[in-house]
């Protein structure tokens, strides 16, 4: 409700939905059955009894007879039915959607004390500190006396955790090697929610409600035969998918024509902009990350993102562009110049059809044309990238400047045509993929939720990768080599633990994670920190060497004073830190920042500052712990509040950006000699259970055919000395998140279903039947491609 800007936005946005799939099937029909297409193109001539020229109401056909030829067409009838069921369905879901929107608003008004029209201009920081201080006093949440920040990512993005794990494990099928086009990358919505209600909550899934994996998937004992009863379900739903294959192509074909043509006629180079793939979303998503803040990093990355695809124009095709462009130009230019002479030219037949094609093919070939003033640096711009972005593979960096890193960065950032053409083909690949890629995967599928599935109290049932825990699931190669006590099968990859966890803790300042990860994650801050001033001060950017993490923080700060005054501790004053640090490291960042373009920092950060500095105590709360800063919204005014917001999120931003590109540049160091096992290089699975490596084998755990190929042991990676005594030096180990957490403790008592470390690979041992939880109210966060959804009642 926060992002969706209140239960009227919501209400409207739901109502408009079930009279748009009204005005489409009905539009559609009208079109089909009752226009007399003759009289419209002038094939047929009317008899009027006056001289009256032929007016649209003329070419449409008499409701009896309309009605007669739509009655007398089986395929029209049979697609009616369906659009009513399905309208039904919507109706259904519409009227309990709205009684979960007014309970949602009525916990805002009650509990939070933020009314309807405030909640557009509050920060998600701050709905979040009401609802842990609401924790303290009414308790809305039974398991515990205190609701962390964690907590509440784990109920909101409980289901997109699992997802975002399965796609980092390779386990979805959505990349495939084809004969002609090779490496190639399918995910669409419609697969995505099939996937979805297969696993989450659909009839049958694996989670018996919204917040408890079903009793019988934490044990090991019957994992054959749920894994057949997964692959049946799976069967009948891509069968299912592939019955109502012609009904859902209709439906994408009239919505994508309704939706982008008057788009296409107004901006003819629309598709060939680019946008972030879905499948590119979930890639980079890090865990516990919210979908308005990973559009917000997305998006500061797509300008980048743009100019490195426009570097890789082929000459070939712009010189043809610009000799089309010339023909069909001066083409458009002779019919424009003869209108403007006489308007009776366009009555001539198709003239404004020409005129409009021709237009359209200028557009287009002026796409495939770069500026002449664009300066071809692809490592830059992908190292840009990079700082917003947060993850990419190794073979990337030395290689922007290949077409193969472009066709692979292009699976994530693609063309707005391709992303059209994927969404059309998707009621025909889906089924597809369900029946002989997924359906193959139900045992690796029911291992992977029984092995990494922890109960949290307070929030249920969890991914244990959501936990963060570095001990757990961290990667030798990114720096939790000595820290980290997982397999292959249970390491994250691409960093994705090390990363997310210093991006929850950078966005979520007030968090208090157990004191081990605090650790790490100051230890980490601390060389960042230390890297950056010494290199800023010590060393002139243009001569210094690519060999040293510190070089790459100069480079990435270009000037020698960016980050001398900024200090990424928690017990300094945020807002006075932020003064010096934003104001430098606005220059020097300035193009990673949409706000630089249309606000400038500086004036921001003074308008901000004096925002905070009229709220009596609110200086000394903001030195005590320099974190309060960012759930602050409510100044002098809502404008004031918002820019305070604004300015102290862009330097979390900008904070996280320095961190990923320091840890990227320090894996390239560690894991130089090591085979790469990025999503990129690595085999979805192993066939043969040969495969599996000893270190593996020996825990005893149930075999499945996820593992990687064998790689070399993270300990006999050649390192310089250097680098290598200084990544232990500068790192302690990491443990697991708090004692809230019952996983990788052993068993315990209440009666409760828990994970135990005497179980191979954390599996869960039961004591008894878990006892029913319920669990109070949390606001849903929007999905950005409007799936179900799935919403947690306020009482």
């Amino acid at each position: 409700m926060h992002q969706k800007n209140g239960f009227t936005c919501m209400l409207l946005g739901e109502i408009f939905e079930l009279v748009q799939l009204l005005f489409v099937v009905g539009f559609t029909v009208f079109l089909a059955n009752c226009v007399d297409y003759d009289i419209l193109f002038a094939n047929k001539f009317v008899n009027h009894t006056d001289s009256s020229k032929v007016t649209l109401p003329d070419a449409f056909i008499p409701v009896d007879v309309c009605n007669t030829r739509i009655r007398d067409n089986a395929f029209v009838v049979f697609l009616l039915i369906i659009s009513g069921v399905f309208w039904l369905h919507r109706l259904v879901k519409f009227i309990y959607n709205v009684c979960c929107y007014w309970e949602i608003r009525s916990f805002y008004i009650n509990a939070l004390k933020m009314t309807m029209s405030e909640l557009p201009y509050a920060s998600w920081q701050e709905v979040q500190a009401r609802i842990v201080e609401i924790q303290k006093e009414h308790q809305i949440c039974i398991h515990k006396k205190e609701l962390t920040e964690l907590d509440i990512y784990h109920r909101i993005l409980r289901f997109k955790n699992y997802m975002v794990a399965m796609v980092n494990k390779s386990l979805l099928p959505v990349r495939f090697q084809l004969p002609i086009l090779g490496d190639c990358v399918f995910y669409t919505r419609g697969l995505k929610y099939n996937f979805e209600l297969i696993f989450f909550w659909g009839p049958g899934s694996l989670f018996e409600n919204e917040w408890s994996l079903k009793a019988e998937y934490k044990r090991g004992g019957n994992r054959h035969e749920l894994a057949d009863r997964l692959a049946s379900r799976i069967l009948w739903i891509g069968i299912a998918n592939l019955l109502l294959c012609p009904v859902i192509l209709v439906w994408q074909i009239l919505y994508a024509f309704f939706s982008y043509t008057e788009v296409i006629k107004r901006e003819p180079g629309s598709l060939g902009a680019r946008c972030w793939s879905l499948y590119g979303r979930c890639y980079l998503r890090h865990f516990n990350e919210l979908d308005h803040e990973l559009m917000s990093r997305l998006s500061k990355g797509y300008k980048a993102a743009s100019k490195y695809m426009n570097c890789f124009l082929s000459p070939l095709l712009t010189v043809v562009a610009k000799n089309v462009a010339f023909f069909a130009g001066s083409l458009l230019a002779v019919l424009i110049a003869l209108t403007i002479y006489d308007e009776d030219v366009l009555t001539v037949e198709h003239v404004l059809t020409s005129i409009t094609l021709l237009g359209v093919c200028v557009t287009v070939c002026r796409s495939f044309i770069p500026d002449k003033h664009m300066v071809f640096c692809p490592e830059q711009l992908l190292r840009v990238i990079l700082a917003h972005i947060h993850y990419m593979p190794d073979h990337w960096q030395g290689n922007a400047h290949r077409y193969e890193t472009r066709d692979q960065f292009s699976q994530l950032f693609q063309y707005k045509a391709v992303f059209i053409l994927e969404e059309l083909l998707s009621p025909v690949v889906t089924p597809i993929i369900l029946i002989f890629c997924l359906r193959r995967k139900s045992l690796e599928i029911i291992d992977f939720f029984r092995n990494f599935t922890v109960e949290v109290v307070g929030a249920g049932d969890t991914c244990s990768f959501a936990q963060m825990d570095i001990r757990q699931h961290g990667h030798p190669a990114w720096m939790s080599e000595g820290k980290t006590e997982a397999s292959i099968y249970q390491q994250a990859e691409d960093g994705k633990t090390e990363l997310s966890l210093m991006h929850f803790a950078i966005t979520n300042p007030q968090w208090q994670p157990s004191q081990e990860t605090t650790h790490f994650i100051s230890q980490l801050k601390e060389r960042v920190h230390r890297e950056a001033t010494g290199a800023a001060t010590d060393t002139h950017p243009h001569s210094l060497s690519e060999s040293e993490p510190r070089s790459l923080i100069a480079n990435f700060l270009v000037g020698p004073s960016t980050l001398a005054s900024v200090h990424f501790g928690r017990d300094i004053s945020l807002v006075n830190h932020a003064a010096a640090g934003l104001s430098d490291g606005a220059s020097a960042l300035r193009s990673l920042s949409p706000v630089s373009t249309s606000l400038h920092l500086k004036g921001s950060l003074s308008a901000a500052h004096r925002a905070a500095s009229h709220t009596p105590g609110m200086s000394k709360a903001m030195a005590d712990s320099g974190t309060d800063a960012r759930t602050v919204s409510s100044g002098s005014s809502a404008w004031e509040g918002q820019l305070t917001s604004l300015v102290l999120s862009e330097y979390a931003s900008t904070e996280m950006s320095i961190h990923a590109v320091y840890i990227h540049e320090l894996h390239k160091q560690q894991s130089r000699g090591e085979l790469p096992r990025h999503t990129w290089h690595r085999q979805e699975s192993d066939e043969s259970s040969d495969s599996i490596p000893d270190e593996v084998r020996s825990r005893n755990f149930p075999r499945s055919h996820t593992f990687p190929t064998t790689a070399p042991s993270p300990s006999a990676i050649p390192t310089s000395a250097s680098v290598t005594s200084s990544t232990i030096a500068g790192q302690e180990g990491a443990s697991s998140q708090g004692s809230s957490q019952r996983g990788y403790s052993g068993p315990s008592t209440g009666g409760k279903v828990v994970r135990s470390a005497h179980v191979p690979m954390g599996g869960w041992a039961e004591e008894s039947q878990p006892a029913p939880q319920q669990h109070g109210p949390l606001p849903e966060e929007s999905s950005e491609d409007e799936m179900p959804p799935h919403i947690h009642k306020v009482k």
